[in-house]
């Protein structure tokens, strides 16, 4: 009994800045330590003030299992004020961000809820594991089961301080209501934590018309930083009304000109290549344009600018980059194209085997193998002298900002395609040679041959295959990626109002 009592006291003693054993696993993500510790160490002896920095850190590290537990422990964290308890900011903790004031200077779980909002690939669909991914525990994939459970927890997790805060907020922060919301839902609306979203406006559907201080909504918001998930959400809900497509923030900007800004950097290098860079701009403006009142497409702002003007101002170096990288690549792929066809063309008169003094033809002219060569000789020629053709086009194209959305992209990938198809024809060509010359005398060698040839062409696919993908999804999957969501309103009942069910594809 003395031994346990003794433990007990170390696991109470507090280091640097009144730090315990529990509070500094938790900072340093070490989850096993942390559930170790957490089922030995006595709550009741952890003041208000550390329960509230360990509910932080176990947010900010992602151990949601424990920090439901507690809020299940002691449900008033989620509403403590900074006002009673002071803000929360250790020196020994870097992982939670409490650097916002429009989260700080209210309760701590707007702290936490904020947390949550800025990781967008946290938060799953649901709250409960569905049943597949329980059979999961029991098989070979126990890392999804893990992944799986973690996304799970973390959407009651929200769901829970949201349902502690928002009754706060109604019954104690009217006036700074919208405020509040709002501050989370932009925060959200930017990194794209499209479940996040979906938990709050369920609740308060009438927070999609708000603006924030500078005027913008959460519409505006997901334009501003490309975030088409957000914003086929939002649009879809919103479509009832025009009401977000007429509205402008304090600059005279209505959405069109949010759509002519240029995207954030983190959200250009989801795809390869400056060229395909600038052609998803294209795609945002063209939708943009598609929504917004034909006269605010010509309407100017307080600069002095209509949409295109700003378009094009601010996306005058992504352009020349672009005119740059396309032209780099085309060079390239065109000189690979160029020797590729003289090799086969030269091939193609000279053939294998020799030929008759008699006839002139070739002493192998009867043999499978010399028709296969000569027909993949000249699918290798007639691909790679298509390629050279389009490359060249690309190469004397004049490099306009629409040249980008379709024309361009499309004749890059037809232009790798036949390049593709050239090395295919070429390497098999050489195969053929192989067996038919070398087929009589040893049968391994050209096996031996004909398998290194795959070598190559594995090369090719592997070294250029996300480029392919990126063309292909950016230029022909385009169409899907402004896609509706089919989702299903429902009554509350007892409360009358109408809340946002899950959204389903």
């Amino acid at each position: 009994m003395e031994m346990v009592k003794m433990n007990e006291d170390l696991l109470c003693i507090r280091a640097k800045e009144d730090v315990t054993p529990l509070l500094a696993a938790a900072m340093r993500g070490r989850r096993n330590m942390v559930s170790y510790l957490y089922s030995v160490t006595p709550f009741q002896e952890l003041t208000t003030v550390e329960r509230l920095t360990l509910l932080l850190a176990t947010v900010s590290t992602d151990m949601y299992d424990v920090a439901l537990n507690i809020l299940e422990r002691d449900p008033n964290l989620a509403i403590a004020k900074t006002a009673t308890y002071g803000r929360i900011t250790l020196k020994t903790m870097n992982a939670v961000d409490t650097r916002s004031t429009s989260f700080a200077h209210t309760v701590y779980g707007w702290i936490a809820l904020g947390e949550m909002a800025r990781k967008p690939f946290a938060i799953g669909k649901r709250s409960q594991l569905a049943i597949w991914e329980r059979c999961l525990k029991y098989i070979w994939f126990k890392g999804f089961y893990k992944k799986a459970l973690r996304r799970t927890l973390a959407h009651e997790l929200v769901e829970v301080l949201w349902e502690k805060v928002g009754m706060l907020s109604i019954n104690q922060m009217s006036s700074n209501l919208v405020q509040h919301h709002m501050t989370l839902l932009i925060e959200a609306a930017k990194v794209g934590n499209i479940e996040f979203l979906n938990i709050l406006i369920r609740s308060h559907p009438d927070l999609i018309w708000q603006a924030d201080e500078h005027g913008k909504t959460l519409l505006h918001i997901a334009i501003l930083y490309r975030q088409e998930s957000v914003f086929n959400l939002i649009y879809d809900i919103a479509a009832t009304t025009n009401s977000i497509a007429l509205s402008i923030d304090e600059k005279n900007n209505n959405m069109l000109h949010l759509a002519g800004e240029l995207a954030p950097s983190s959200r250009l290098k989801i795809v390869s290549g400056a060229a395909l860079q600038m052609q998803r701009e294209l795609l945002w403006f063209k939708e943009i344009e598609k929504i917004v009142p034909p006269a605010y497409v010509v309407k100017k702002n307080l600069d002095d600018q209509t949409p295109r003007d700003l378009f094009t101002k601010t996306h005058e170096g992504l352009l020349k980059d672009g005119e740059k990288w396309m032209q780099r690549t085309t060079s390239s792929c065109m000189l690979v194209a160029t020797l590729i066809a003289t090799v086969v063309f030269a091939a193609a008169f000279t053939g294998p085997g020799g030929k008759s003094l008699d006839s002139g033809t070739s002493i192998v002219l009867e043999s499978n193998w010399f028709l296969l060569f000569f027909i993949s000789d000249a699918v290798a020629l007639l691909s790679s002298s298509t390629s050279i053709l389009v490359f060249l086009s690309i190469l004397t194209s004049r490099y306009t900002e629409n040249d980008f959305l379709r024309s361009l992209p499309t004749r890059l990938l037809l232009g790798l395609t036949a390049l593709f198809i050239s090395i295919v024809g070429m390497v098999v060509a050489f195969s053929a040679t192989c067996f038919l010359i070398y087929s009589r005398e040893t049968s391994r060698v050209p096996i031996v041959i004909a398998a290194l040839t795959v070598v190559p062409v594995a090369l090719f696919v592997l070294l250029h295959y996300e480029l392919w993908i990126d063309i292909m999804r950016s230029t022909y999957g385009s169409r899907f990626l402004f896609r509706s969501y089919k989702r299903r309103l429902f009554h509350l009942g007892e409360d009358d109002e109408w809340a946002i069910w899950q959204y389903k594809f």
